[in-house]
């Protein structure tokens, strides 16, 4: 029976440990945290559940008084300026790790089910490959107890960790990293968030929906720069209408704690204030003491591990997937990865990654929903395609609803009309995405998304609508 390692259980490594049990491999996973991994137990399960508590409490707070909803609230007085509702921030957490606890050992079932094995510990490799074709895997569990794996294949999916400033280290209690915000018991009067990219904006935005005042400090021009740039200017007009600081081209130097405060020093000298600081400043790959480099992984250097298209790294019979490779920080591209490391190995029909056919979602209110090729794209003259926006205030579903924000954009080649992309900013964009990644993966045209039929009245409706503007567009173009 051929044997499969595989190191760390994040979403690429259980993914790839179903996939191998279930083709009749010999699978161990090690982890020493949990199945699930970072994405599990303390980045997206437990943000996104955050996340899910603030959007409550804004979709409350923006539109109880134009849909005519009565609040029966005699607490403060009258001249008082209050929020209708507020949030007890240590039961929001407390139900945040529960749930994510919960996921994890549900993850664990499935893959003990399927017929794999999991070890507790840290592995790594233990050297070159050996003359028979084996890798041997080095596993120390918490006592510091170690066991020797052999295996025909291993697969490297040991995610990512919260990069750190040197001079802004993380405490736990006031200055925090994105890992340690779920073990606040009260809600941050004055918070500082320090990056504004997916990360940032999405913490930024969820603690100001739960009642914080939020400073956002963002290095570049505009938040979430990597975004399509018309996204990213509603989102910040959002933003700075709800009450957030946004601070563009500011840099963070430091952040120290000056009492029950926290003092964070810019590169030009200001000093801002506030009761905490959430540094989000990216995330560095969790690949140093694995012996990657002596057995012959080649690293890139930011130290990610470098892959091929079908997850193999430049050392045979060693794979790698998720944030561990940098190649796109998503939960279902690192469980596709996975999955095509196994199909590959084993000798399965497989097909190689495609990022243009991944879609992605900033969980910020609204949300940002992408795939396939962006605006920078077209702008940079990497693709001809025709761009049609259309703003949700046009939507009669959005009006009864008293959504003011949002778009639905689709970029399509201008001579076929086949969908190569698109772009939605809308509550639940995440779900408005989907019709149009069919289209992307399926090379699908706008003639065709134009004609099918569309609930009225319905968000996604836009989608629709957009796709017919395309679709005369193109008949004009030919004419």
């Amino acid at each position: 029976m051929t044997r499969i390692v595989i190191i760390g259980g994040g979403p690429g490594g259980y993914e790839a440990a179903l996939v191998g049990a279930q083709l009749g491999a010999e699978v161990t996973v090690v982890d020493c945290d949990g199945l699930g991994g970072a994405s599990v137990l303390t980045d997206c399960v437990p943000s996104k559940t955050l996340i899910a508590t603030a959007e409550v409490m804004t979709t409350f707070d923006s539109s109880y008084e134009e849909l005519g909803i009565l609040v029966a609230d005699d607490t403060p007085p009258e001249e008082q300026a209050a929020r209708v509702v507020g949030v007890d921030l240590g039961k929001v957490n407390r139900r945040v790790k529960r749930l994510a606890l919960a996921q994890s050992h549900d993850i664990t079932a499935s893959v003990t089910r399927a017929g794999a094995r999991v070890m507790r510990g840290r592995g790594r490799l233990a050297g070159p490959q050996g003359i028979d074709g084996t890798r041997d895997v080095i596993v120390t569990a918490a006592d510091g107890t170690e066991e020797m794996l052999t295996a025909e294949a291993v697969l490297i999916a040991t995610g990512g960790s919260p990069r750190e400033l040197p001079d802004a280290q993380p405490d736990g209690e006031r200055i925090l990293n994105w890992t340690q915000v779920y073990d606040l018991d009260e809600l941050p009067e004055e918070l500082i968030v320090v990056g504004s990219g997916v990360t940032g904006a999405e913490f930024a935005g969820a603690y100001q929906a739960l009642g914080s005042k939020v400073t956002l400090v963002s290095s570049r021009d505009r938040v979430l720069p990597g975004e399509d740039p018309d996204a990213a200017a509603v989102l910040e007009d959002v933003f700075r209408r709800r009450g957030m600081n946004v601070m563009a081209r500011s840099r963070a130097e430091s952040a120290k704690r000056v009492g029950d405060r926290v003092e964070v020093t810019l590169s030009d000298g200001r000093v801002i204030s506030g009761s905490h600081c959430l540094m989000a400043v990216g995330a560095i790959p969790n690949t140093a003491n694995m012996g990657l480099e002596e057995s012959g992984v080649r690293l890139k250097e930011s130290g990610h591990i470098w892959t091929d298209k079908v997850s193999r790294t430049s050392a045979p019979g060693v794979y790698a997937a998720g944030d561990v490779t940098g190649i796109f920080a998503l939960a279902s591209v690192a469980a596709m990865q996975g999955r095509i490391a196994m199909y590959h190995f084993l000798g399965d029909a497989v097909a190689p990654l495609n990022l243009k056919t991944v879609s992605s979602n900033v969980f910020t209110d609204p949300e940002i929903a992408t795939v396939g090729y962006t605006q920078a794209d077209v702008d940079a003259g990497k693709i001809d395609a025709r761009v049609v926006k259309l703003p949700l205030l046009r939507n009669p579903r959005a009006k009864m609803q008293g959504i003011r924000d949002g778009f639905v954009k689709i970029f399509c080649r201008p001579g076929t009309g086949i969908i190569v992309g698109g772009c939605v900013v809308a509550p639940r964009a995440s779900e408005l995405i989907h019709p149009i990644s069919i289209a992307v993966d399926n090379n699908l045209t706008v003639e065709q998304i134009a004609n099918a039929f569309t609930v009225y009245p319905s968000l996604s409706g836009s989608i629709a609508e957009v796709a017919r503007q395309l679709h005369t567009r193109k008949k004009a173009g030919e004419a």
